[in-house]
């Protein structure tokens, strides 16, 4: 998405929101930060991020751990036993630091040599206090990778006529990572 005429970093005030509004939404933006910071510094064995068109792209490398899913309609708690990291993406609007729900994302995970190890979906994660994309894979040993993450547009409907052209492109970007390789195992409670 680089290079879109129509991309911007800030809001305006509008019939759908006002200044004050604005400073809400901004508001947020800096709790959702502040949140995300604590992540990396407690969790986090390798991260970065970058700006990308509407978008601010993060992702978080660490150990992989135990979630629950739903099966049969019920939830079961399932251990990392066949992985070693989990991928964490975080995308914010680049306007207001606001964590970006509804997304479809991919990632693929490259050796030194180029070769894909591993290309996973990036489902939503509901976390106690920080919402995140991810999912847990495995990686041959410890060192350094390439991460290449896909986002789709977004089919979510857009409100305000002044603000809301925006995630309207596909995004690709690229991530030189390290990863440490380990499980975090649990028991739930």
């Amino acid at each position: 998405m680089q290079g879109d005429q129509t991309h911007r970093d800030h809001l305006d005030a509008s019939e759908e929101s006002s200044r004050t509004e604005i400073g809400l939404a901004k508001a947020e933006g800096l709790a959702y930060g502040a949140a995300l910071k604590y992540l990396i510094d407690m969790e986090a064995s390798d991260s970065g991020s970058r700006g990308v068109g509407d978008y601010t792209v993060g992702y978080v490398i660490e150990e992989a751990e135990g979630l629950y899913y739903l099966r049969d309609g019920d939830l079961e708690w399932t251990e990392p036993t066949d992985y070693n990291c989990h991928i964490e993406v975080v995308v914010r609007s680049a306007a207001d630091g606001r964590f970006l729900p509804g997304l479809t994302i991919g990632a693929e995970l490259l050796n030194p040599g180029g070769a894909s190890i591993a290309n996973i979906a990036l489902p939503f994660l509901w976390h106690p206090w920080i919402y995140h994309y991810g999912a847990n894979c495995t990686v041959p040993s410890p060192g350094k990778y390439k991460l290449r993450i896909h986002i789709a547009v977004p089919d979510f409907p857009r409100h305000d006529r002044v603000n809301g052209k925006r995630f309207f492109h596909p995004t690709d970007l690229e991530f030189e990572v390290k990863i440490m390789t380990g499980r975090k195992l649990t028991s739930a409670a």
